[in-house]
């Protein structure tokens, strides 16, 4: 039987049996990809964003310091129970249980980071999202994404086509790319 790589249980199971199964707090690769999103992202604050696929925090805790509202979510409850106790001193922090296309803000944000989400969603449903999500983009709002370049049998789509998908989205202009070892790096802006 193949495993549904999609649901909530495939990734609460790999939360249950290791708190941070991808290393988020501790692996250097982890650390210079936070780097960089930074690097694109620090030049100005945002009012509100949106981090779906949260895991347990990390990213989050750094949005918090350039955002006035952070809304994260993560289709794991036991990754949010984590994401929720590094935020808890973060009061512009919301950490809710959810996922992609199910959960999406109805406000108008800010910035938008997908960062190692995109290759679980199938194509079409990852482009459907991004369109969504384009349109819940304020003026000046900033998409910006992030992917592995590996591959892994619990991806959909390698980090490149996610960003292919996501560079043919209408209503953006492309600002900025980088490649990494190990990722790719994109900005877009709604103009």
């Amino acid at each position: 039987m193949k495993r549904d790589i999609t649901s909530a249980d495939f990734f609460d199971e790999k939360y249950r049996q290791q708190a941070d199964p991808w290393n988020f707090a501790g692996s250097p690769y982890e650390q210079n990809r936070y780097d960089a999103i930074f690097a694109n992202l620090a030049h100005r604050r945002y009012e509100v964003a949106f981090e779906p696929g949260c895991s347990i925090g990390v990213l989050t805790a750094r949005l918090a310091t350039i955002c006035r509202r952070v809304r994260a979510m993560d289709i794991s409850p036991t990754a949010v129970q984590h994401a929720l106790k590094r935020c808890r001193n973060l009061p512009n922090v919301e950490i809710t249980c959810g996922s992609l296309p199910r959960f999406l803000p109805r406000e108008p944000l800010d910035l938008v980071v997908l960062s190692e989400i995109g290759y679980y969603l199938p194509e079409d449903q990852l482009e459907s999202v991004g369109a969504a999500l384009v349109q819940r983009l304020s003026p000046q709002g900033v998409l910006l994404a992030v992917h592995w370049l590996g591959y892994s049998e619990d991806h959909l789509l390698s980090g490149d086509r996610v960003h292919e998908v996501l560079h043919g989205l209408s209503g953006l202009i492309h600002q900025h790319a980088e490649r990494h070892a190990g990722f790719r790096l994109d900005r877009w802006v709604r103009p």
